[in-house]
């Protein structure tokens, strides 16, 4: 099971509202939640823990999770108001938010709130986003985390610590405060899923290939960038030291929103491991290439339906199976032979990747926008095997 922890709130969504004018049309939202809906319709075993208000806002929160399979085990009611985001899209059709939390319910959450033992199945914490930067919330979290992290320490075996801070830079006023902790945040995490822009946030003298292997030399066994319509990125450090670099792209569907496709794209990315059985430290260790591609792929085509869409509306398992791309390069690859270690250097340079346009309505066989990864002497990425041809 994957347990999600954090914000859920009400995406109040700038809309046109016939013989009104603008207005906005409220839509169950907030990073986490994303990531815990996106998990249970791709059929994994997922839980949320946080605080739910009471109030009706709360209840269709409620509703949401329940509706999409998601466990109510660890969730807390409280009278306190819901979290209201008001969003609006710019003109590249990337979204701008200004968040109402004071006195919420969902930052809320304290140490005293938290399970004193998780549930045996739990193979999985999920944290990140505005939660991380809100009191007592952020605090309650971090000692989940630090509590859950420590048993691998203890002779036990800890669940996976998966990390995306999703940050939203006006609603940090200390920045130097807030990446030093969000640094022992990382150096706690097995995965660091990290995009492009937060990157740009937090290491802005850093060019990509190098804030990522900072990322991993504190300590994730994975870290994952996504790169918005040229795909994703993720360095996978072995057991002997050497680190395996693998790129995916993304599929050609027109953008309507881009409004939840990083939380799709995470919690599509953490679904296919708990269903795929690698969800522990030792198989995200052992991942072949090809199974890296593929958890990669199908985390991409899932954050490519949700950009296809208005809001965050996270595909279901079958949408994202039937979604066939025209190039067979870009399809799932088959398990072969394992693959050679790669260099401890990964490549230096980043893939060059087309970008997905927007369009017309999406296809039943959709074409994949393809990445070209470059090579450098110190190392060249590993493309997945192919099986041989039958003679």
């Amino acid at each position: 099971m994957i347990i999600c922890c954090g914000e859920a709130l009400i995406d109040m969504v700038r809309a046109e509202i016939p013989g009104r004018g603008e207005g906005f049309l409220p839509l169950p939202g907030g990073s986490p939640f994303n990531t815990a809906i996106a998990i249970g319709r791709l059929g994994a075993p997922v839980s949320f823990l946080g605080r739910f208000s009471t109030d009706f806002f709360g209840e269709v929160l409620m509703k949401r999770l329940k509706a999409s399979r998601v466990s109510p085990d660890l969730m807390i009611r409280s009278a306190q108001n819901s979290t209201l985001a008001f969003v609006k899209l710019e003109k590249n059709k990337e979204p701008r938010y200004v968040f109402y939390t004071e006195g919420a319910a969902d930052r809320s959450l304290t140490v005293e709130d938290l399970p004193k033992k998780l549930p045996s199945e739990t193979h999985c914490i999920v944290f990140g986003s505005i939660a991380m930067t809100m009191e007592p919330v952020s605090t309650a979290i971090e000692t989940l985390v630090l509590r859950e992290n420590a048993l691998q320490g203890q002779g036990k075996e800890a669940p996976i610590i998966s990390f995306d801070p999703n940050i939203r830079p006006f609603m940090i006023a200390d920045k130097k405060a807030y990446v030093k902790r969000l640094e022992k945040w990382i150096a706690a995490s097995t995965i660091a899923k990290i995009s492009a822009e937060d990157f740009k946030f937090i290491y802005p003298e850093l060019d990509l290939e190098k804030a990522l292997q900072k990322i991993l030399a504190m300590g994730p066994r994975l870290a994952i960038t996504t790169l918005g319509p040229k795909g994703a990125i993720a360095l996978l450090r072995r057991n002997d030291g050497t680190i395996t670099r693998v790129s995916a792209p993304v599929v050609d569907l027109p953008v309507a929103d881009t409004i939840g496709a990083g939380d799709t794209f995470h919690g599509a990315f953490l679904a296919w491991l708990e269903r795929k059985g690698k969800m522990s430290r030792p198989a995200l260790a052992a991942l072949t290439e090809a199974e890296l591609y593929n958890a990669l792929f199908f985390a991409n085509k899932a954050a490519s339906i949700v950009c296809s869409r208005q809001g965050a509306e996270p595909p279901t398992l079958r949408e994202v199976e039937s979604l066939k791309p025209g190039n067979a390069k870009a399809e799932e690859k088959k398990p072969a032979a394992p693959a050679k270690a790669a260099s401890k250097a990964p490549a230096k340079a980043e893939p060059k990747v087309q970008a997905a346009p927007a369009g017309k309505k999406a296809p039943a066989s959709a074409k994949p926008v393809p990445a070209k990864p470059a090579a450098s002497k110190a190392t060249a990425e590993k493309k997945p095997p192919v099986p041989a041809k039958k003679k």
